[in-house]
């Protein structure tokens, strides 16, 4: 059992997909930074310095894990929800420039078709057509 596990851990999608996922890893890193570092100052400053993380709506409270401390409120964070949902549909856009850039440049020029060598009938009939329009 353990050699067969091996064979399978050592097959050449394992390790393709292992390489994949460490480097999607790093690649998401580059991207959230780029995406809270770079773009979401400008549009934060677009609408004004608007932060919507410390939006929330308190539900209820909590009673405190220890005596003589004040309750816990129970929150429901929505803007912390807002910022997640600006920040996957920047990144999905920036994304698709990426990739779209990337299929234009990778895209190859496709020959033009050539059509098929007609069959030695269709070749006997065109020169039968064409010795009878020369008769007339």
């Amino acid at each position: 059992m353990l050699k067969e596990f091996r064979d399978f851990a050592m097959r050449g999608n394992v390790l393709d997909l292992a390489v994949a996922v460490i480097i999607g890893a790093a690649f998401g890193a580059i991207v959230n930074s780029a995406v809270e570092d770079m773009i979401m100052p400008p549009i934060g400053l677009l609408v004004g310095g608007m932060d919507f993380s410390d939006l929330s709506l308190t539900i209820g409270e909590k009673p405190p894990d220890q005596p003589g401390l004040p309750p816990v409120p129970v929150t429901i964070n929505y803007g912390v929800f807002i910022n997640k949902l600006v920040n996957f549909l920047i990144i999905a856009f920036v994304l698709f420039m990426l990739v779209r850039s990337a299929s234009k440049l990778t895209k190859k020029k496709e020959a033009p078709a050539v059509p098929p060598e007609p069959t030695a009938e269709v070749k006997l009939l065109t020169e039968i057509r064409d010795l009878l329009r020369q008769n007339r």
